[in-house]
C-alpha cells in the first residue's frame, strides 16, 4: 500500500527539523557501538566485581575463561532492568522473571544479570494527593535508574521489564541513552477483567453528590481493581503497550495477555531468544537505530487511532528526544486530520483492554492502518519479520507459540476497519487561541459538548473547585448564566509550579454537573488522567501559568470558548483588553507549600528546569 501523502509530508518534516540531533544521536550511538564488548575492554579488577556473584557456570561464559584459561567464544551477558514491585498490580508478575530469564538465557548458551532496579509508582494510588505531584518527574528518575543500570557497560544485550504510566516512558529513554544495544522491552499483561469501568465510574459520581458512603466506593474499587495485571480501561499504561507494539520494541501480540494465562511465559522466554537471535548473528539492529523518525511517526498514529492517552502528548515527545528526533504538537494535530478512529475502548467506549484484545487487538489495528497506508511499514523492529509480525496473535500449540492471522473484528463495537472507522479523524486534537496550546482528548466527549462557551470560574487548585461543587457553587453559576454551563479553570498546575500532576479527581464532579444538564469544560496547564473522560478538558496549557502563561490572566466571570471542532482555545475579549490584562501571580500560600513534604523537596531541581508540556517537561536538556 502507498504510504499516505499527509503521513509522507509530516515524517519527512521532522526529518528535516530533527537532522542535526539525529546524526549527532546516531554518531554516539555507532561510537559505543564499535568498542570491544565489557568483558573484554574493561580492566580484570573491573570485570571480577561485575561477575562475583555469577554461578560459576556462568561466570565462565561470561569472562570466556574456564580456570583461568581463555575459551571461546564469550557468552552474550543480557542486562536486565526491572521495575518490579508488589504495590503496582501490573509489576507484581515481573518478581519472578528475572529467573526466568536467565533460565531461558542459559539454555541458549548466554547469562544475564539484573542489572538494576528502577521506581515504579502507582497513580491510582497518589491521586489528588501530595505524592502525585513526583508523578510526571518520576519517568526522568527512572530513565535515569535506567542510565545507571546500564553503565556497569558489560551487556550484550538488555531487557526492559515494565508496564505502566511513567515506567515505559522512562526505561525508553534510559535504555535510549545506551542506544548500542539490542534492546526489548518485557510487558505482564492485564488483570482480567473485573466491574465494568462504567459502572465503577457512576459509583464515583454517586459518591461525589455523597448518595454513597466509603464502604461502598470501597467495594467497587476494589471489583474494579481486583488482582495481578494493568487497570483494564485504556489509559496510560495499556496505551504504553500499544505503542510499544506499533514500534516493533517487544515481542508481537505480547500487550495484553494476562498475567496467569498460560503464554505469559512463554512470551517471555520468546523475549530472551528475540533479544539474543541477532547478538548472536551479529546482525542486530540497537535500539537506537531502530527508533528513528518513522518508528516515532507510527507510534503517534497508533496513539491517535485508538483515542490513547493524552499524556503521551508529553512523554512520546520526550522519548523521540532522547532518540534526537524532535516533534511537536503540531504534528500530531496534523497527522489527526488524516489517521480514523478505530477504536472504542473505556474511556471512549465501554469495553476494556481485554475486549479489545479479543476483537483483535493492537495486531489488527497495526494491520488495518498498515493497509490504508497510514504507518511506515519500512521500519526496522526486534524481529527479523519487520512490521508485519506485528499484525498477528500469539497462541499456543503443542507447547510451541505460533502467531496466527487475526481476520475480520471479532466485534465491531469494540474494533472497526480503516474502511469503516468511528471516526474519519483520530482521538486526540490540538487546541490554540489566546490561552495558549493545549490539547483535548475529543474521542471520549459526546459530539454535542466538543464545543462549550460559557463564563470562567478560576481556581488556583483543585482542592478549591472539590470545595465549590460540595458548596454548590458551581450549580449556581451554570443555572445564573445564559450559556448554561461555567468553564472550570485551575492553574498553577504546569511542571514548574508543581510537577503537573494528574487532576483526575475532579472527573467526578464535573461529570456529575454535565449530567445534570448543565455545559462543563474544564481548562488547566496540569494533565488528566490516562482515562479523561467524557467532560471536555483543554489540559497541557502551554505556556504556564507559572512561567506568566496566559492562563494567569484569566478572571472569574471571562466568556471561554473551547471549540474541539475548530481546534480553538480562547477568551472571548478584544485583542487590546487581552493584552493589556494583567498577569496573576501564584498566591504566596501556594508557592510557599509547594513542593514541601512527601519528598517533593528533592524534586526543586527537576522542577527548576523543566521544559514546556509540549517540549516533553523533559529535566535533562
Amino acid at each position: 500500500m502507498t504510504l499516505h501523502p499527509l503521513l509522507a509530508e509530516v515524517t519527512a518534516r521532522i526529518t528535516a527539523r530533527s537532522h542535526a540531533t539525529r546524526q549527532a544521536y546516531l554518531q554516539q550511538v555507532n561510537a559505543a557501538a564499535q568498542r570491544d564488548p565489557g568483558a573484554q575492554r574493561l580492566g580484570c579488577a573491573n570485570v571480577a566485581h561485575a561477575f562475583a556473584a555469577m554461578p560459576e557456570v556462568d561466570k565462565g561464559r561470561a569472562t570466556a575463561l574456564d580456570n583461568i584459561q581463555v575459551v571461546a567464544p564469550r557468552a552474550p551477558n543480557i542486562g536486565i532492568v526491572n521495575a518490579y514491585n508488589d504495590l503496582l498490580s501490573a509489576h507484581a508478575p515481573l518478581q519472578h522473571y528475572p529467573d526466568l530469564i536467565k533460565d531461558e538465557a542459559r539454555k541458549l548458551g548466554a547469562t544475564a544479570q539484573v542489572a538494576g532496579g528502577v521506581p515504579a509508582m502507582c497513580d491510582g494510588v497518589t491521586q489528588g494527593t501530595p505524592g502525585m505531584e513526583l508523578s510526571l518527574f518520576s519517568r526522568d528518575v527512572i530513565a535515569m535508574a535506567t542510565a545507571v543500570s546500564l553503565s556497569h557497560d558489560v551487556f550484550d544485550a538488555a531487557l526492559m521489564l515494565g508496564v505502566c504510566d511513567k515506567i515505559v516512558p522512562g526505561l525508553l529513554i534510559g535504555a535510549l541513552q545506551f542506544g548500542h544495544l539490542p534492546t526489548v522491552f518485557v510487558p505482564a499483561g492485564p488483570m482480567t477483567s473485573g466491574l465494568p469501568n462504567n459502572e465503577k465510574s457512576k459509583v464515583r459520581e454517586q459518591a461525589a453528590l455523597g448518595l454513597v458512603g466509603r464502604p461502598a466506593l470501597l467495594e467497587a474499587e476494589s471489583k474494579a481493581y481486583h488482582g495481578e495485571g494493568t487497570c483494564t480501561f485504556y489509559g496510560t499504561a495499556n496505551s504504553n503497550q500499544m505503542l510499544l507494539e506499533a514500534m516493533g520494541l517487544q515481542v508481537p501480540g505480547t500487550a495484553f495477555i494476562n498475567p496467569g494465562d498460560g503464554m505469559r511465559q512463554a512470551l517471555t522466554r520468546e523475549a530472551v531468544r528475540t533479544v539474543l537471535e541477532g547478538v548472536k548473528a551479529k546482525n542486530f539492529t540497537p535500539i537506537g537505530w531502530l527508533v528513528d523518525e518513522r518508528c516515532i511517526v507510527n507510534a503517534m498514529v497508533a496513539l491517535l487511532a485508538t483515542g490513547g492517552s493524552t499524556n503521551h502528548l508529553i512523554h512520546w515527545v520526550a522519548v523521540a528526544r532522547a532518540a534526537g528526533i524532535v516533534i511537536d504538537w503540531d504534528d500530531f494535530s496534523a497527522l489527526s486530520d488524516v489517521v480514523p478512529l478505530l477504536t472504542r475502548v473505556y474511556p471512549n467506549g465501554s469495553a476494556d483492554v481485554n475486549q479489545f484484545q479479543a476483537a483483535g487487538g493492537p495486531g489488527y489495528v497495526i494491520r488495518e492502518l498498515l493497509d490504508a497506508g497510514l504507518m511506515h511499514e519500512d521500519v526496522l523492529t526486534v524481529r527479523s519479520g519487520g512490521l508485519r509480525e506485528f499484525t498477528r496473535m500469539p497462541c499456543a500449540a503443542d507447547g510451541q507459540l505460533v502467531w496466527h492471522e487475526i481476520g475480520a473484528s471479532r466485534d465491531e463495537t469494540v474494533v472497526r476497519p480503516a474502511s469503516s472507522p468511528f471516526s474519519d479523524t483520530g482521538g486526540l486534537k490540538l487546541l490554540q487561541g489566546n490561552l495558549g496550546r493545549s490539547v483535548i482528548k475529543i474521542s471520549a466527549v459526546p459530539e454535542a459538548l466538543h464545543t462549550i462557551e460559557a463564563p470562567a470560574r478560576v481556581f488556583d487548585s483543585q482542592d478549591e473547585l472539590h470545595a465549590a461543587f460540595q458548596a454548590g457553587e458551581l450549580d449556581r453559576l451554570c443555572m445564573s448564566h445564559p450559556s448554561g454551563g461555567v468553564v472550570c479553570v485551575v492553574r498553577w498546575q504546569g511542571p514548574q509550579a508543581n510537577g503537573m500532576p494528574e487532576l483526575h479527581k475532579l472527573t467526578p464532579p464535573l461529570a456529575v454537573l454535565q449530567g445534570r444538564g448543565f455545559k462543563v469544560a474544564l481548562v488547566t496547564d496540569g494533565r488528566m488522567s490516562g482515562a479523561s473522560g467524557k467532560v471536555p478538558a483543554a489540559i497541557h496549557v502551554s505556556p504556564e501559568a507559572a512561567t506568566g502563561g496566559p492562563l494567569a490572566k484569566v478572571q472569574d466571570g471571562d466568556l471561554i470558548r473551547l471549540d474541539g471542532v475548530a481546534g480553538t482555545l480562547q477568551v472571548v475579549l478584544s485583542d487590546a483588553e487581552w493584552t493589556a490584562r494583567p498577569v496573576a501571580t501564584m498566591p504566596a500560600e501556594l508557592r510557599a507549600a509547594n513542593g514541601v513534604g512527601m519528598g517533593r523537596e528533592l524534586f526543586a531541581n527537576l522542577r527548576r528546569n523543566a521544559l514546556k508540556a509540549e517540549e516533553g517537561a523533559c529535566t535533562w536538556l
